[in-house]
């Protein structure tokens, strides 16, 4: 099975991550097909780097992310992504200056 994953890197208590694809079965830090992404808990906020578009390939090829990386990717999506814009609502017939009796 395929997995989406972190990779820890950096020095001892200096923990810096890649977001690798990987076989299941492969040590955490060993061999990964792709990586796909960044992410370093140690700035505030966070910096989180993702290919998206690649992520969102390996999950329709059946890649399966972990928890944490599931987390990652929602993060990275939304500040990736402008906010919707609310719809406007109709405005009242009449205007502001109609007042009901």
């Amino acid at each position: 099975m395929v997995k989406i994953r972190l990779r820890r890197m950096g020095a001892k208590k200096n923990p810096f991550y890649r977001i690798v694809v990987a076989d299941s079965l492969s040590p955490r830090d060993g061999k990964c097909i792709e990586e796909i992404g960044t992410y370093n808990p140690l700035v505030s906020p966070s910096e989180i780097k993702v290919d998206v578009e690649r992520a969102q390939y390996w999950i329709k090829n059946g890649a399966q992310p972990t928890d944490t990386v599931r987390a990652l990717l929602k993060k990275a999506s939304a500040a990736q992504s402008p906010a919707p814009e609310a719809p406007e609502e109709p405005e009242a017939p009449g205007g502001e200056d109609s007042q009901q009796v």
